[in-house]
Parts: structure tokens; C-alpha cells; sequence
């Protein structure tokens, strides 16, 4: 059974304390996982580990290792547990609706975090801090999702948004679309988006010829398309690098 000071550390942590006449294990196990957490950071620890540093606070009343391996077993790793739909995360025995809500308020927050780094901020320099926010939002869509990054004079990213979703292998994009909200935002370049949910960037023809279509589109209008990225499941291409653009 905890005692007082291990009670005190997960009020103050913020997670809900092992009840009383819970094995004493489950006290120990946590306290365990918190202490390697405090001393060397996320880094060495396994995916499955760092979930259950998440589950502690959602499920106080259980054992959730199990839990947290059958999650990872069920969807690959850690961001595919955050990035699950809350129905499939619930078919997970101990994932309730509470529990699914919770984790998807947790990828809500990371993905916040890493947009933080790139808004408002010069594109160019902070390159890998932009791909980093475009994997972790797109990677594992299992649609395709169609977006646009709209940039002032200084290349400094003004805006994100989504333009479109599709089916699993096409997104509607059109030119006129593209060009009418970077005027509104006074935007002089763009950036855009896309994802393939099978899980390969390689363009399609139909990626490379409704590139040149904005192309076109964004000369006409002195807006500079900067690139093209597309994201898939553990790379991302970029049109420009790869002389397409």
C-alpha cells in the first residue's frame, strides 16, 4: 500500500493516487517509472513505458502495463496510440471512453506544442522543426488531407490550414482556391501540404500536375510557391529538393 509521501507525489504530479487496498506492486511499479522519468527524461525509455506514465493518470484503479501493451501492440507505437480514433481505442480491454478522450487530448496537446515552434517564425531556419509539426500532424491520416502554409515577406509562416480532405488515395484541390485565400491574407508565399495515407511520399502524376496547375495559378499573381511536401508514413518528400518544382 502507498504510504503518505508516495500519495503526496502523485497529488502533486497530478495523478490519481493508488487506492487503498490495491497491491502494493502497483504503488512500488509507479513510483519506479516516475523516479526513472525525473532522472533521465523520456529518451531511454520504451514506448510502452512512457504510456504508462500517461495511464497513471487516467486509470488509477488497475494494473494499465497490459493496457499499455496491448495498445502499442494494437497500433505500432506511441503516435499511433495517440493518433488512433477514440472507437478503435476502445476496443482496448481497460479503454474506456474516458481513457480514449484523454489520449486524444494528450496528441491535442503535443501537436499544439510542436506548431508553437513553427507559427510565426522564419520557415527556412526552422525547416526541421516545420517537417517535425507536418509528420506529427499527417502522418498516420488514413485519409488524404490537403493543406496550405501561407508566409509573409520574410518567409515568416502566418498561417496553417487544411484546404481539403479526401479519400484514402485523392484530395479535390483547386488553383482558384489556393490563390484567393493567400490574397486575403496578404500572403506572398506558399507552402503546400499533402499526405499519402499508404504510406509512400513518391508523387503521383496527378500530385505533379496540380502542382504546376498552382504554379501557374500563383505566378499570374506574383506569389511565390516555395514547395510541395508530401508526408507518408516515416518520410517526407519535398518537390523542390527532388527538381520537380
Amino acid at each position: 500500500m502507498a504510504d503518505f509521501s508516495d500519495r503526496q507525489a502523485s497529488f502533486l504530479a497530478g495523478e490519481a493516487p493508488v487506492p487503498k487496498g490495491a497491491p502494493s506492486y502497483l504503488a512500488d511499479h509507479r513510483a519506479r517509472l516516475r523516479e526513472r522519468f525525473e532522472a533521465g527524461g523520456h529518451a531511454p525509455m520504451p514506448d510502452y513505458e512512457l504510456l504508462e506514465l500517461l495511464l497513471f493518470r487516467m486509470i488509477p484503479r488497475r494494473d494499465v502495463k497490459p493496457v499499455a501493451r496491448a495498445l502499442i501492440d494494437r497500433f505500432g507505437d506511441l503516435g499511433g496510440v495517440l493518433a488512433a480514433p477514440p472507437a478503435d481505442l476502445a476496443t482496448i480491454d481497460g479503454v474506456g471512453a474516458a481513457v480514449a478522450l484523454e489520449l486524444k487530448v494528450t496528441e491535442a496537446a503535443a501537436q499544439r506544442a510542436l506548431r508553437s515552434r513553427v507559427m510565426r517564425r522564419p520557415v527556412v531556419s526552422g525547416w526541421d522543426a516545420l517537417l517535425d509539426y507536418l509528420r506529427a500532424t499527417l502522418s498516420r491520416s488514413t485519409t488524404e488531407r490537403f493543406r496550405i502554409l501561407f508566409l509573409d515577406t520574410r518567409n515568416t509562416l502566418v498561417a496553417d490550414e487544411e484546404q481539403a480532405r479526401g479519400t484514402i488515395d485523392h484530395v479535390p484541390v483547386y488553383p482558384r482556391e489556393v490563390v484567393r485565400r493567400a490574397l486575403e491574407l496578404n500572403a506572398k508565399a506558399v507552402i503546400l501540404v499533402h499526405n499519402h495515407p499508404s504510406g509512400d511520399p513518391t508523387p503521383s502524376q496527378a500530385d505533379i500536375a496540380m502542382t504546376q496547375r498552382i504554379a501557374a495559378a500563383c505566378e499570374v499573381l506574383e506569389i511565390t510557391l516555395h514547395d510541395h511536401v508530401i508526408v507518408g508514413r516515416e518520410a517526407t518528400l519535398s518537390f523542390r529538393a527532388h527538381g520537380l518544382l
